[in-house]
């Protein structure tokens, strides 16, 4: 199917100040083709909408257990397993359409699997998704110029490497990082997504991220995920036997709550909000 031509709906959408342009194609009709450079396109924050990535909106495969997909893409265009933030814009946008009941659980697919949404009382400012199970990769290498930094390698559905900095050390002593931390490509061939992070006190970290595909972000949800079962294993929990665990963890566009229970599932708890609907033909 070939790019649309001419104008078609757009959502702007964020979940603590990490961005995306939802693309609503309900039944699969108008961006089935969504190419790299449409959605360079539509992220370009000057000759664009302005994004961290595309949400494109679809129904399902009929033999799935969730009515609902998430096709993300990172602003560069590539392809991506799982967002945190944005499955929680994903979800909201279903809400506000009326195409989803807010007191039940909702499945949505995504390419790492069906994940569950569940909204608190407060509707956007409480929404959790059951993120799945953790797998802990073993301790790798990171770096910025001279600076190097040993990272925890966490997989969320996509791959984490969580570096600590020294106790005292300011966040903004890693750079702007303006360019892709370095680390091993044999580890991560498709690239990584790097966490920076300090302590601020007990179960409580702060971090700055760069994800792969759209560089440094104001949040990742994936990447809190992360950050908190990393800091679990280092503080000694959840231990023998397995209990419920909950991490606050602050980014710079806001604080996301993470816990990982005893049953080795990874909740994470946060706001989104859709901020603007239009059209445009880019």
């Amino acid at each position: 199917m070939p790019e649309p031509v001419g104008s078609y709906p757009f959502l702007k959408g964020h979940g603590t100040h990490n961005d995306f342009v939802l693309l609503p194609d309900h039944d699969g009709a108008l961006h089935a083709d969504l190419s790299a450079a449409r959605v360079r396109a539509l992220c370009d924050r000057r000759g664009g909408i302005g994004g961290d990535g595309v949400l494109r909106v679809v129904r399902a495969e009929a033999d799935t257990a969730a009515e609902w997909f998430m096709d993300y893409r990172n602003a560069d265009g590539s392809v991506s397993e799982m967002c945190g933030n944005g499955i929680r814009v994903f979800a909201l946008h279903l809400v506000q359409e009326g195409l989803v009941d807010p007191t039940l659980p909702l499945p949505i697919q995504t390419r790492d699997g069906i994940k569950t949404i569940t909204f608190g009382e407060r509707r956007s400012e409480q929404i959790t998704v059951d993120m799945g199970s953790p797998r802990l990769l073993g301790e790798t290498k990171v770096s910025i110029g001279h600076q190097v930094w040993s990272a925890t390698h966490v997989d969320m559905g996509n791959p984490h490497a969580v570096a600590f900095l020294d106790d005292g050390t300011d966040l903004a002593d890693v750079g702007p990082l303006l360019e892709p931390p370095t680390h091993d490509p044999a580890v991560y061939p498709a690239g990584v997504n790097v966490e920076f992070v300090v302590r601020r006190g007990e179960r409580h970290v702060a971090m700055r991220v760069h994800e792969r595909g759209s560089g440094e972000t104001q949040s990742c949800g994936t990447g809190a995920c992360a950050v908190a079962v990393a800091a679990a294993v280092l503080d000694g929990v959840p231990g023998e036997p397995m209990r419920d665990v909950d991490y606050r963890v602050d980014l710079p566009g806001g604080t996301l709550t993470i816990r990982w229970t005893s049953d080795d599932r990874v909740l994470m708890t946060g706001p989104a909000l859709i901020v603007a609907s239009g059209t445009t033909d880019l």
